[in-house]
């Protein structure tokens, strides 16, 4: 169900590495408890992000979430999608639902986060 080669966080984030950039959204687990997305709050492209610093705000018709980054490094790109479709992270957290993309600044920090398989694991704790 979780993409192989995305590494994932305890809060729910993930993040698919191509070279030095990293693509970020939230899982098919996280859409699934906030419910009906209804928007989302993007940052600046230039943005300097740390290590599980707020990087946007997903707000649903159930709650308000931060969404932290699972890396440092600097904001390249932005969904602008999301704007007028939120609900592309209910439809498809993992593709068309993406947040942003970032200039990975330390690639060791990618060792702080789970496999899919770790991750999978750890959320049958919280069901």
């Amino acid at each position: 169900m979780y993409p192989k080669d995305f590494y994932y966080t305890k809060d729910h984030e993930w993040i698919q590495v191509k070279g030095d950039t990293g693509i970020i959204g939230v899982t098919d687990f996280a859409q699934s408890h906030l419910g009906d997305i209804v928007y989302v709050e993007l940052p600046k492209i230039g943005t300097q992000v740390k290590f599980h610093q707020t990087l946007g705000v997903i707000e649903s018709v159930k709650a308000v979430a931060d969404v932290y980054s699972p890396v440092s490094g600097e904001i390249i790109e932005v969904n602008n999608e999301l704007s007028n479709t939120p609900e592309l992270i209910n439809q498809d957290p993992h593709g068309k639902g993406w947040i942003v993309k970032i200039k990975i600044a330390d690639e060791n920090e990618l060792q702080n986060l789970m496999t899919a398989s770790e991750y999978e694991k750890f959320i049958e704790g919280q069901k």
